[in-house]
């Protein structure tokens, strides 16, 4: 009977983490093939500070009817300060992803950005004593090698304004993990803590950097809003369900949807370093997911 309910265990936390990939998935077709886009075309023009303020508080307005219908969840919130740990970690990660996508091409942004994957691995063992493999660790190296490739430290092909990247990983980290944490908090709860906090954190600095919003932009700004809090709810849903150390791979995928964003409407064509380490890095976790299935059957 042990056996079998094992067994059980086993399949539902597959079936669990094929069903969170899932919800991963759409988020990064949302954010990274969407928002992303939008915050380019519109980086340019308003200040990263003012983005996000405008991001939260058009989110706020989409989730307000979800707030008044589970209202009664909101009067249970059980982990306070850490929910507002989190947001913290978002806004900082958040601005400064914005302004990095202003900065610099979209592939090379999502491209660092596969850093944190590995960032999260680390955190996930460290803080939440998630278990992670020799053979995961092992392709979680090599990859570590393909960024820094991309990054080039040391050569003429640094830029500065990568660090930007580096700021938006580790504070991005840190809220994943802490997401992670709080999976016995209310959903709707969690999405209400994101956007009012993202909007209380970055009220200040909106308004000392403030620009006049064309009529026509807030469209776009509109767009960058709603497809940024459908992005959260999945988001949300995916790590709820599946260990950090599990969901971490699937991000890569997002290269896919920021390259044809960045080319199709930038005209960004990825350097020659950029294209070999995204090929280390998807190559050395995929090899290394494979070796982790094959070896568990073998057992």
């Amino acid at each position: 009977m042990t056996a079998e309910r094992s067994l059980d265990d086993t399949r539902e936390q597959a079936a669990n983490a094929r069903i969170a990939a899932g919800w991963l998935l759409i988020d990064m077709t949302l954010v990274s093939g969407g928002m992303t886009a939008l915050v380019k075309a519109q980086g340019a023009t308003y200040p990263a500070f003012q983005l996000v303020f405008i991001r939260a508080m058009i989110g706020l307005m989409f989730i307000l009817p979800l707030i008044w219908h589970h209202r009664a969840e909101m009067t249970r919130i059980r982990h306070p300060w850490r929910n507002i740990v989190r947001i913290s970690c978002n806004a900082v990660a958040l601005t400064s992803n914005f302004l990095a996508i202003t900065l610099l091409p979209l592939t090379t942004v999502n491209a660092v950005g596969f850093s944190r994957p590995l960032v999260t691995m680390a955190m996930a063992v460290i803080m939440l004593n998630e278990r992670v493999s020799r053979i995961r660790w092992v392709g979680a190296g090599l990859a570590f090698t393909g960024v820094l490739l991309i990054v080039a430290p040391g050569t003429s092909g640094f830029d500065v304004n990568i660090l930007v990247v580096l700021v938006t990983v580790v504070f991005g980290s840190l809220a994943i993990i802490q997401t992670r944490a709080l999976r016995d908090e209310n959903t709707t709860v969690m999405m209400v803590f994101y956007t009012v906090g993202l909007a209380v954190i970055t009220a200040v600095p909106a308004i000392v950097t403030w620009q006049p919003v064309l009529p026509l932009d807030w469209l776009p700004l509109l767009g960058i809003g709603l497809l940024a809090q459908l992005g959260q709810y999945c988001f949300l849903r995916a790590y709820r369900m599946a260990d950090a150390s599990i969901l971490a791979p699937v991000g890569y995928l997002s290269i896919v949807f920021v390259t044809a964003v960045g080319y199709v409407f930038f005209d960004e064509v990825p350097q020659w370093r950029v294209v070999i380490g995204v090929i280390m890095i998807i190559a050395s976790l995929q090899g290394a997911a494979l070796l982790e299935r094959r070896r568990a059957r073998g057992r």
